[in-house]
């Protein structure tokens, strides 16, 4: 079995892992590696949007803004920490500008400003985007970035354990998913002082889910680790389709489509939106207003566009599939815009799509967007595109400090898996905060010095040796206890959260983690990996609804993104942070007071 040793090891190769690579180099540390299961995968490099959005200072124009300004929006979110937001503010500018170095086309004016435009929960104009790509050019400018640089990449390991001693990280156990058939090397451990965790939300505990396929995430690896998890509860969910997984907002809802569900078949179709609005002309606005308004938010359901989130979700409860046609208008007539509300009207008027079907207004408006799902073996022009109500982004995740280290001494967390938001965010901060975060895990590295090496216990490196026999050989059922419970996750505790369902589950996450070894089966090794990944989702399940059953506990209702059914809307509860501690067996509550904004 090899054993490799490097200071510091970056889990990911998104635009926070190889942003916290390059910044380590820049800062001089060199004994650095980056570690993936597969380079080409996570949400960074293959997601987007109808316009992927940075949230940054003002850096053109008129308008006066200021970094404790921006950090006063960010931390006004609820549930934000206020140190956390001014950094996250302070380092906006400096962070963008480098992207732009490295080669990212953010738009700007013949004069040199960086124009914006405004984002959701942005009372300025902050925002900047390079279409629906951002994040993968990002990421392949830092990557070229690291390549020039010369850093090393490790391919194909996937980290299943993160190796402590006390309290401290002395390495990680990976399984090699080049040589998942030989015994003697299947496993590679890395001795190293200092991890930084970029692997992205866990997007693998949902079964409809707008992330896309090739991320799953691994939060459980520092939740095992003895880090604690922040805002768990806090997700942003919207309608994306459902193959390519892709957000449906923007120009696709302004296009006012129709919304369809049929039988598991794709028979007995039926406008249901009707159904519920009565009056064309308020449908359609919903509609519409769902381009701007695409994150489900309680706040949005009684008068707002939210209430179709919650009618797409009504219908797939029922056992029935839904779609948008842009095929046809709705009821299969014309448009009378005039009973579109002014905003409405006045937009599409000024677009000049007051015209013809949904996919004739779609490629007028943004051409691009048709484009997208043709590149993915879909002709809006001639079928249905199925969609659901999916998990798209994790405000939580392991909790962080100013220096986004977590509580274990040389266990830092940056990007998605990092929980720097609360309740709500602007649109765009996440790309921020990602690199902000990698910034300043890379700084505070580069400042402490390297730190001594030490030996892990080796009882969780052979538990992991052991569980990889128990599991070899019999008929494989990993793939189904993967769906099985990604399903009851998206049914129970997404969008729409029902308490008796998420005490079923928690409770069957917590028999399946203790009969782990006895009730999972792989037929051959190279089943090992899917193994592995069960375990973690089932550990970060049972965090996150732990985490949910807690809040409820703690008088806690709906807020956000997500509405608990039969439940009152209960205590704000914006002040305040639950922390969710995992080490040693089962999950505990700890609740504190959020650090306020400093006086810097």
């Amino acid at each position: 079995m090899d054993i490799l040793q490097y200071q510091t090891v970056v889990v990911g190769t998104g635009a926070s892992g190889y942003n916290a690579a390059c910044r380590l180099h820049q800062y001089g540390v060199r004994d650095i590696v980056i570690v993936t299961e597969d380079v080409n995968a996570g949400t960074s490099r293959n997601t987007g949007s109808d316009k992927q959005t940075y949230y940054k200072l003002t850096l053109g124009g008129g308008f006066p803004d200021s970094v404790m300004e921006m950090a006063q929006t960010l931390f006004e979110g609820q549930a934000v920490d206020g140190d956390i937001a001014l950094c996250e503010a302070a380092l906006s500018a400096p962070s963008f500008l480098r992207l732009v170095e490295l080669g990212v086309p953010f738009p700007k004016n013949r004069y040199g400003e960086f124009v914006g435009y405004k984002t959701d929960h942005d009372p300025r104009s902050r925002a900047s985007s390079v279409g629906p790509y951002t994040s993968k050019r990002m990421t392949e400018a830092l990557e070229q970035d690291a390549v020039n640089r010369g850093i090393k990449v490790l391919d194909r390991l996937q980290v299943i354990r993160i190796l402590t001693y006390g309290e401290r990280v002395v390495g990680l156990l990976c399984l090699d998913l080049t040589r998942q058939d030989d015994p003697q090397r299947r496993f590679v451990p890395i001795v190293c002082t200092n991890v930084i965790l970029a692997t992205g939300g866990p997007a693998g505990i949902y079964r409809d889910s707008a992330y896309p396929e090739s991320q799953f995430g691994a939060s459980a690896l520092a939740f095992r680790a003895g880090a604690c998890g922040s805002n768990l509860t806090e997700w942003q969910y919207g309608l994306a389709s459902v193959s390519p997984r892709w957000n449906v907002s923007g120009t696709y809802m302004q296009a006012l489509p129709r919304f369809v569900s049929t039988d598991q078949k794709g028979e007995d179709e039926h406008e249901f939106l009707l159904d519920f609005f009565g009056d064309e002309g308020v449908m359609l606005t919903n509609v519409f207003l769902k381009g701007y308004q695409w994150p489900f938010d309680v706040r949005k359901v009684e008068n707002g566009s939210s209430i179709i989130d919650i009618l797409v979700w009504l219908e797939s409860q029922k056992g029935r599939r839904v779609w948008l046609d842009f095929r046809a208008n709705p009821q299969g007539k014309d448009v009378d815009f005039c009973r579109l509300s002014d905003q409405a009207y006045m937009y599409l008027q000024k677009a000049g799509a007051c015209f013809g079907t949904p996919i004739e207004r779609l490629l007028h408006m943004n051409a691009p967007a048709v484009d997208y799902y043709s590149e993915h073996n879909v002709d809006l022009k001639t079928e249905m595109l199925e969609i659901a109500l999916c998990a798209q982004h994790n405000n939580g995740g392991i909790d962080v400090d100013l220096w986004w280290r977590t509580r274990v001494e040389g266990l830092y967390v940056a990007g998605e898996a990092a929980c720097t938001h609360g309740v709500y965010r602007p649109g765009g901060s996440a790309l921020n905060a990602g690199q902000v975060g990698s910034l300043r895990a890379a700084q505070h590295i580069a400042r402490k010095g390297q730190g001594e090496s030490r030996a892990s216990d080796e009882s969780v490196e052979k538990e992991s040796f052991a569980l990889a026999e128990a599991v070899l050989g019999g008929e494989d059922n990993v793939q189904s206890l993967i769906r099985q419970f990604e399903s009851r996750m998206s049914a129970c505790a997404a969008a729409l959260r029902e308490e008796k369902g998420i005490r079923a589950l928690l409770n069957d996450a917590n028999l399946a983690l203790e009969n782990f070894a006895d009730r999972v089966r792989v037929k051959e090794a190279a089943g090992l990996k899917a193994a592995f990944r069960l375990r973690d989702m089932l550990f970060a399940q049972r965090a996150y609804l732990f985490a949910m059953l807690d809040y409820l506990e703690h008088g806690g209702g709906s807020r956000g993104s997500a509405l608990y059914i039969g439940r009152e809307a209960g205590a704000p509860l914006g002040g305040v942070t639950q922390l969710i501690d995992c080490a040693g067996g089962a999950p505990r509550s700890v609740w504190r007071e959020v650090h306020p904004l400093p006086e810097a």
